[in-house]
């Protein structure tokens, strides 16, 4: 198979686990801003902006406080595309601490190597993931076939990446794994600064009657909006604004359906890109669901870091 293929072989689940997690790291934002946090008690078929924006409060601040749902994923990225295809992931998330615990499936598994699984477990725990990379693979690593990925390590590595080899085939493969501190509340939070938002209406998902929202932002509105930006040192800030910029993403378009506990039940949010549009379709069941995981032993497990030393002393090579 080769050490490179292994190293690919981890990067989509690795980088999908990233949107899931945090769309990429972009959302943010206060969520105190547009209103006292109470949904509004009887929702009319087109609510104002100002009762859009309270009832999304509301929904920030519960899903905050639930800190973990049952999850149900769709995503479509570009063909062509690192990663490019469909994908499926499904499983239990819990954003506070981060932990996670998903099963993936779909075409963007193979995109990069048609012999990998058709499906891969990964499971997170604070910074480390670890992504299952099949039986196949572990007869090649005397056993081992859990990838274990230090996130902390990877931004070091990152910070690196003007060196040769190692550093900037972290950073193609991992997709900005270092931003995974992110939850899916502070998705509704970067809902709630679109100019737009718009209430569209009442709407039945899975049965359940839900209200329907939806706003987009361009990237300039997404970076004046995130102030978690502002605490970033100039030189940090300017540096991951010109690689947003660079990346092309031209800006969000999210859709979110709250149900009358005021949590999410549904959220799609496309992401324009010069590539074609990444769309990402999430479903959330059993709020306050148990999320705790338990790490593969040391033993099955090899150190995604130590691979990406083996192939830069290897000059890349498998």
């Amino acid at each position: 198979m080769g050490k490179q293929n292994l190293a690919r072989r981890v990067a989509v689940p690795a980088a999908a686990v990233a949107m899931v997690l945090g769309l990429a790291a972009c959302e943010g934002g206060d969520s105190e801003s547009k209103g006292e946090g109470k949904a509004a008690d009887s929702a009319p078929k087109a609510m104002s902006r100002a009762d859009a924006g309270k009832a999304l409060n509301a929904a920030y601040k519960n899903t905050s406080e639930a800190k973990s749902a049952k999850v149900k994923m769709t995503m479509s990225m570009p063909e062509g595309t690192p990663g490019g295809g469909d994908m499926e992931m499904s499983g239990v998330m819990g954003w506070d601490p981060t932990v996670l615990d998903m099963t993936m499936s779909g075409s963007a598994l193979q995109e990069s190597d048609p012999t990998a699984p058709t499906s891969s477990r990964v499971i997170m725990d604070g910074d480390v993931m670890y992504v299952d990379m099949g039986a196949e693979a572990a007869k090649e690593t005397d056993g081992r076939r859990w990838m274990k990925m230090d996130l902390g390590d990877l931004a070091e590595q990152m910070e690196k990446s003007g060196e040769a080899g190692g550093g900037e085939m972290a950073k193609a493969m991992t997709g900005g794994l270092e931003n995974m501190n992110q939850d899916p509340a502070q998705q509704i939070a970067l809902l709630m600064e679109s100019p737009n938002l718009k209430h569209v209406g009442p709407a039945k998902v899975g049965g359940e009657e839900t209200q329907h929202y939806k706003g987009t932002l361009s990237l300039k509105e997404m970076l004046d909006a995130n102030t978690a930006f502002d605490t970033l040192p100039e030189k940090d800030r300017k540096e991951l604004v010109e690689a947003m910029e660079t990346s092309g993403l031209e800006g969000y378009q999210t859709q979110l359906w709250v149900n009358d506990d005021d949590l999410p039940v549904k959220m799609d949010v496309t992401m324009e890109t010069p590539e074609g549009d990444v769309r990402i379709v999430q479903t959330f069941s059993d709020y306050g669901a148990a999320a705790k995981v338990e790490a593969p032993a040391e033993k099955d497990t090899l150190d995604f870091m130590d691979l990406l030393k083996e192939l830069e002393g290897m000059g890349a090579g498998a």
